[in-house]
C-alpha cells in the first residue's frame, strides 16, 4: 500500500523559536495530504510557516513512529476483517439456503376474497335499491289510501246528511198520516153525529115532515187525501232526484280530481324512482372504480391520494 502521497514536505526551516518536538500547546490535527493521519500541531502556526519547532530528527522520527503505529493498525484491522469475512462465509455455508416463500396462493385467495367482496358490495346496493323501490311503493300505496279514506269519509258525510233528510222527510210523511187519520176520525164522528140527528128529528116528526136542504156537495176526503199524498210524494222524489244529480255531480267531480293527481303523483314517483335507481347505480360503479384502483395503486400511491 503506497503512503508516499500520505506524507508532508517537511523539507522547510523552522523559523520558531527553539522548543520541544511535541509541546503541551500543541493540538490534534490533519495535515493536508497525509491520507487523514493525525498529527500535533502547535499553536505556533509552525506548519502554515512550512517550518518545524525543536531538531528536524526528532521530529521526522516522532512522525515515523505515528505512520508505523497507524499503519500496524491498518493491518491489524485488515486481518481482523479478513477473520471475520471468513467466519461469515463458514457460517453461511454451514446453514441452510432461506427458501423464500411462495405467496401466489395467498394472492390468489386474497383476489378471491376481494371479488366476492365486490360482489357482495354490488349485491347489497341492489338489495337497497329494492328496499328503496319498495319504501316508495308502500308509500305510494299509503297515499292512495289515505286518499280514499278521505274519499270515504266524505261519501259517509253525504249520505249522514242525505239520511237526515230521509229521516225529516219521514217525519213529515208520519205527521201528516197523523193528521190524516184525525181528520178521518172526526169525519166519522161528524157523519155519525149528523145520522144520529137526522134519525132523531124523522123520529119526532114522522111522516108528516118532509124537508129538502140544499146543502154543497160533501167533499171527498180522501180524495183530497190522495193528492195531498201524491203532491208530497212527488216533491220528495224530487228533492230526491235533485239531491242525487247534485251527488253524483260531487262525485264525479272528486274522481276527476282524484284521478288527475293519481297521475301527476304516479309520474313524479316513477321519475323519483328512476332518479334513486341512476344515483345507486352511479354510487355502485363509483364505489367499485375506487376499489379497483386501491387494488392496482401501490401503497405509497394511496398515500399520495389520500394527501390530495
Amino acid at each position: 500500500m503506497p503512503y508516499s502521497c500520505c506524507l508532508p514536505n517537511l523539507s522547510c526551516r523552522s523559523s520558531c523559536s527553539s522548543r520541544p518536538c511535541v509541546p503541551p500547546s500543541c493540538h490534534g490535527c490533519t495535515l493536508p495530504g497525509a491520507c487523514n493521519i493525525p498529527a500535533n500541531v502547535s499553536s505556533c502556526n509552525w506548519f502554515c510557516e512550512g517550518s518545524f519547532n525543536g531538531n528536524e530528527k526528532e521530529t521526522m522520527q516522532f512522525l515515523n513512529d505515528r505512520l508505523a503505529s497507524y499503519l500496524e493498525k491498518v493491518r491489524q484491522l485488515e486481518r481482523d476483517n479478513a477473520e471475520l469475512e471468513s467466519r461469515i462465509r463458514e457460517r453461511s455455508q454451514q446453514q441452510e439456503p432461506l427458501v423464500c416463500p411462495n405467496y401466489q396462493s395467498y394472492f390468489r385467495t386474497i383476489e378471491e376474497l376481494q371479488q366476492k367482496i365486490l360482489c357482495g358490495k354490488s349485491e347489497n346496493a341492489r338489495l337497497v335499491v329494492q328496499i328503496d323501490n319498495a319504501k316508495l311503493a308502500s308509500d305510494d300505496f299509503r297515499t292512495k289510501y289515505e286518499t280514499e279514506v278521505s274519499l270515504r269519509q266524505l261519501v259517509e258525510a253525504d249520505l249522514n246528511g242525505l239520511r237526515r233528510i230521509l229521516d225529516e222527510l219521514t217525519l213529515c210523511k208520519s205527521d201528516l198520516e197523523a193528521q190524516v187519520e184525525s181528520l178521518k176520525e172526526e169525519l166519522l164522528c161528524l157523519k155519525q153525529n149528523h145520522e144520529q140527528e137526522v134519525n132523531t128529528l124523522r123520529c119526532q116528526l114522522g111522516d108528516r115532515l118532509n124537508v129538502e136542504v140544499d146543502a154543497a156537495p160533501t167533499v171527498d176526503l180522501n180524495r183530497v187525501l190522495n193528492e195531498t199524498r201524491s203532491q208530497y210524494e212527488a216533491l220528495v222524489e224530487t228533492n230526491r232526484r235533485d239531491v242525487e244529480e247534485w251527488f253524483a255531480r260531487q262525485t264525479e267531480e272528486l274522481n276527476k280530481q282524484v284521478v288527475s293527481s293519481s297521475e301527476q303523483l304516479q309520474s313524479n314517483q316513477a321519475e323519483i324512482i328512476e332518479l334513486r335507481r341512476t344515483v345507486n347505480a352511479l354510487e355502485v360503479e363509483l364505489q367499485a372504480q375506487h376499489n379497483l384502483v386501491g387494488i392496482v395503486q401501490p401503497p405509497g400511491e394511496k398515500g399520495r391520494l389520500g394527501d390530495r
